[in-house]
């Protein structure tokens, strides 16, 4: 370890900031095209990439590659899962993980007992449908991977979330439970195999060498991919990274930092202690000193690492931030599916927006920059070139702007989108 980052000179908060995004990937664009193998890179960055299905714009997992890597096909996510290079895996929610950790996960699952809301539903729905789901484990045994479209719906017209058809359940209760996995995505609909079959084609070949690793050996692993996806971290953010129970804690932390595991450092204006991973010492060296230099401008996914823990979000952005589609329409402050504006270090604002794929047209009903914000022509210049490049890897390239807070910037970004 260096001499900087092994004194008490505490870090600024803009330090932090420029940290958290380095080791996240998003302290700077990208430098060239991306390529495949970035795609696997940046999920082994993250350590997971948490999956939801909503899409007026990009499904988020696309998104926050996006923020990340730049225009790259999506269709390669796919094509990753399908050839073994990554897996679904119940981590922080349901996500995608690296063939090289799945081993981890599945063993971390099997020997901690879990309050997640996926198992408390797989374990009712076992319990009550016993039968019928050795059946349809049969079929699939038998016959080969299924989706849950194959199955005919009773209750037609019935929808919604938690108005899955029984088959539905059943397959994610025994994929909850590991029997069955996502073999790969038809038009991001699941097909599920069995779980051997899957584990069969992974690249790198499954390893069970995780069984073989105690419960607090593995919470241990956790805890420090956790430190060293997020770069700095209080001990209260950690466990929310992949949904550890119990909680962590200073003083747990405390002797990772003593046996060499872990750094700690201070930061102004934060009353707890921060922590470091010792493969971030030379990044930390350089945020001291002022050499980490934020200029990336992108959008953000809801479900971004970077934005998931809202706590977390305002102590280190001062941004406060709710995904409303779960919000009645009549008590949304900002819309329905709104993405944080990243610009150079700060979050500063956010954009309601929606992509018409057929009509090429990605509209943003409103831009919202944060109140504390006085757009400068450079951050108008970032936030119009951002958006538009999003647009564009949409297949939507026309932007089509509503309403903007301040409202003198409203012109000025469509005169940006015409030029």
């Amino acid at each position: 370890m260096s001499e900087s980052s092994s004194d008490l000179r505490p870090l600024s908060l803009v330090q932090a900031r420029a940290l958290h995004l380095a080791a996240q990937g998003l302290l700077q664009p990208p430098k060239r095209r991306a390529r495949r193998n970035d795609l696997l890179a940046t999920i082994q960055r993250m350590r997971l990439l948490q999956i939801d299905s909503i899409h007026v714009v990009a499904r988020s997992p696309y998104l926050v590659l996006h923020a990340r890597l730049g225009d790259y096909p999506s269709i390669w996510l796919e094509e990753a899962l399908e050839e073994g290079r990554i897996a679904e895996s119940w981590a922080h929610e349901a996500c995608f993980v690296t063939a090289s950790d799945l081993g981890f996960h599945r063993a971390w699952r099997s020997q901690s007992e879990s309050n997640h809301w996926a198992d408390r539903h797989a374990a009712r729905t076992r319990d009550s449908h016993a039968k019928e789901m050795q059946n349809l484990l049969a079929r699939i045994r038998a016959s080969g991977p299924v989706r849950a479209s194959d199955f005919e719906r009773a209750d037609r017209g019935v929808s919604g979330w938690w108005e899955w058809k029984p088959e539905k359940k059943w397959l994610e209760a025994w994929f909850a439970s590991g029997e069955l996995m996502v073999m790969r995505r038809e038009r991001f609909q699941r097909v599920y195999d069995l779980a051997e079959r899957v584990l069969a084609k992974l690249d790198p070949p499954y390893d069970e060498a995780a069984y073989t690793f105690s419960a607090p050996e593995l919470r241990k692993r956790f805890i420090l991919d956790s430190v060293r996806a997020l770069g700095i971290t209080q001990a209260r953010w950690v466990a929310d990274y992949f949904r550890l129970k119990p909680s962590v804690d200073d003083r747990e932390l405390a002797a990772l930092v003593a046996s060499g595991d872990l750094l700690s450092v201070q930061v102004a204006g934060w009353d707890n202690l921060a922590y470091v991973h010792p493969d971030h010492a030379e990044v930390l060296d350089k945020a001291r000193l002022g050499r980490l230099r934020a200029t990336h401008t992108t959008v953000l996914s809801p479900f971004d690492p970077i934005v998931w823990d809202r706590a977390r979000l305002r102590d280190m952005f001062d941004f406060d931030y709710t995904i409303e589609c779960y919000v009645p329409e009549a008590k949304r402050q900002y819309g329905y599916y709104v993405l944080p504006l990243l610009h150079r270090g700060r979050l500063v604002g956010r954009v309601d927006a929606k992509a018409h794929r057929s009509e090429g047209v990605f509209e943003i009903k409103a831009l919202f920059l944060e109140r504390d914000v006085e757009p400068s022509e450079r951050m108008l210049d970032d936030i119009a070139q951002a958006i538009a490049a999003t647009a564009a890897w949409h297949g939507t390239p026309k932007v089509r702007l509503g309403r903007c807070r301040p409202a003198h910037i409203t012109s000025a970004l469509r005169a940006r989108w015409r030029s």
